[in-house]
């Protein structure tokens, strides 16, 4: 299937994933202006992992976040519902260990984590308050969630710029350098769509994670929340 509805049905989301995973991290790379690398580095300041902890990476995709978490020993768990994703990801970095899983329905036990991450997925989940609560139910008590996702800016004359860039520019770079232009359409209405800061931090709470904070990247093009697991 080409594209995804905002009705973001698991297997229409994945198979839209599928399509467009063999040049997945260019087009990022060239979409966001190489900002993602920015966002990928604030992430991992914010869960903070030391050698030895165990973090799972949702929405991991083809592993590029896992990998740098690897690399500097942490015992990462890259998990993703689209397994052609995760097969770019293999081939690339073979000692990851991808598990094919549904944020909603998590394949591990509860508490097995000392942080869950997910950066740019969390929006395209059928019902995200239910994967908030099968991330705190996998995380151990005390242990700690950092959310990375599209937000609102928060100043006016920026927002109406970047709505500007995402509703007319970004679907003509798209049709330029990615394999399957219908899929960042989906993408582009999936973050439209998608609540503010505050909606995200309350959904937080809402769900069971105390100690929620965010805080902005690039004027709130991005918001990185922060929770915690109450002990």
């Amino acid at each position: 299937m080409s594209r995804a509805s905002l009705e973001k049905k698991p297997r229409e989301v994945a198979g839209m994933f599928d399509g467009v995973a063999k040049r997945y991290d260019v087009t990022n790379d060239v979409l966001s202006l190489g900002q993602d690398r920015i966002w990928r580095v604030a992430t991992r300041k914010a869960v903070a992992a030391r050698p030895g902890d165990r973090v799972l990476d949702l929405a991991a995709g083809t592993g590029t976040s896992s990998e740098e978490y690897a690399d500097g020993g942490i015992d990462v768990v890259p998990c993703d519902f689209s397994t052609g994703m995760m097969a770019v990801g293999k081939r690339r970095r073979p000692d990851l260990p991808f598990v094919a899983g549904d944020a909603t329905a998590l394949p591990f036990a509860d508490g097995s984590f000392d942080a869950v991450t997910i950066s740019f997925g969390l929006r395209n989940v059928v019902d995200t308050d239910r994967a908030l609560r099968e991330m705190l139910r996998v995380t151990r008590p005390g242990g700690r969630l950092v959310v990375c996702e599209f937000s609102r800016p928060t100043l006016a004359p920026f927002r109406k710029v970047y709505e500007t860039y995402i509703g007319q520019v970004l679907p003509r770079m798209a049709s330029l350098v990615s394999s399957n232009t219908d899929a960042y359409r989906y993408l582009t209405e999936s973050i439209i769509s998608w609540p503010a800061q505050r909606e995200l931090a309350g959904m937080l709470q809402r769900a069971g994670w105390r100690q929620v904070a965010y805080r902005n990247l690039s004027g709130g093009i991005v918001a990185l929340h922060r929770a915690v697991r109450p002990a």
